[in-house]
């Protein structure tokens, strides 16, 4: 990693009050995380994308698909997928350090379009995947770091960074997956409208024929691109993202775990317990307990109520 770039990283973070965590920039959907420590494996929702590793190394798991990537690699997610992220490289002598820029369809479609050539068809694989930072990306992410000290020129500027990212991951070896974000009629885009419906109705019975039907597939070929597309079925899917919400209800917004399973669409508290202690491996209180007591012992006070994430803006997420 070119040494500017990183001095340029640490120089914000140390601007933000030092230490681990998340650190939010001025530019909206780019966050810097820091972290001494290896860190358990945590569940969330990833949007779509681009996760770079500056220093030290990850872990994601999507379904039964694992991913690692290290120092200047990236991890690029094209449609919201729910997965486990780690930190499995990391000490105080060498933290790990990171960066995560949301992708906007919307841009990549506007750049698509502009191609006079498209990269070669699309797989069929699942939407994420690892590659390079190459110096054209790396140069980009520079440019983000030197926009931060300097508020006024991100709406005139981040824009246009943000299309330079874009054209440069469409012209990477991994382009046909970028590529795949943002034609229309694509299998990826009929599955993601799936997966609004389900994100959208959450506490509602989904049947895979009413999923089927707003992706304008057969249930049969909608079965086998959805899990072709995320590395589980659809069933597996919802019941993710159901407990992912209701942990971020009892964790951020004290909801108790009957409330919780109710918001999310279960008729037993006692089934979604057993379904949550088998998804994150502990009970719903004593998880709740825990991610409280992990705040704590990173950050030396509560939790915040109605926070926005499990563990708070000054935890190092997975």
């Amino acid at each position: 990693m070119p040494s500017s770039l990183f001095d340029a990283i640490t120089a914000y973070v140390e601007s933000q009050g030092g230490g681990q965590g998340l650190f939010p920039t001025p530019m909206p959907g780019v966050n810097i995380i820091r972290s001494f420590q290896e860190v358990m494996p945590n569940r969330k929702i990833y949007q779509p994308s681009l996760c770079i590793v500056l220093q030290g190394a990850k872990q994601i798991l999507f379904g039964s698909e694992t991913l690692d990537y290290g120092a200047m690699e990236c991890l690029v997610v094209s449609i919201e997928l729910p997965g486990s992220g780690r930190i499995i490289k990391a000490s105080a002598d060498e933290p790990f350090v990171g960066m995560t820029v949301d992708l906007d369809v919307a841009v990549v479609r506007g750049m698509v379009e502009q191609l006079e050539e498209l990269p070669s068809s699309p797989g069929g694989g699942p939407c994420a995947f690892v590659t390079q930072v190459d110096e054209a990306l790396a140069d980009c992410i520079h440019r983000l770091m030197r926009m931060s000290d300097n508020p006024k020129a991100i709406p005139i500027l981040y824009p246009s960074v943000m299309r330079d990212i874009c054209y440069w991951l469409l012209s990477g070896p991994q382009g046909a997956e970028i590529c795949r974000l943002s034609l229309p009629a694509s299998n990826t885009e009929r599955v993601a409208k799936a997966i609004h419906l389900l994100r959208d109705n959450i506490a509602q019975p989904m049947r895979v024929e009413q999923l089927a039907e707003a992706a304008r597939m057969s249930p049969s070929s909608f079965h086998q691109h959805f899990k072709a597309l995320t590395s589980m079925t659809p069933l597996q899917y919802q019941k993710q993202l159901r407990l992912l919400e209701a942990r971020r209800l009892m964790v951020a917004n004290a909801a108790s775990v009957a409330d919780a399973s109710y918001k999310v669409g279960y008729e037993s508290a006692s089934q979604f317990s057993r379904e949550y202690s088998r998804m994150f491996g502990v009970a719903p209180k004593r998880d709740v307990m825990n991610q409280h007591r992990l705040y704590r012992s990173l950050t030396g006070r509560d939790m915040p109520a109605h926070s926005t994430a499990s563990m708070g803006p000054a935890a190092p997420p997975a």
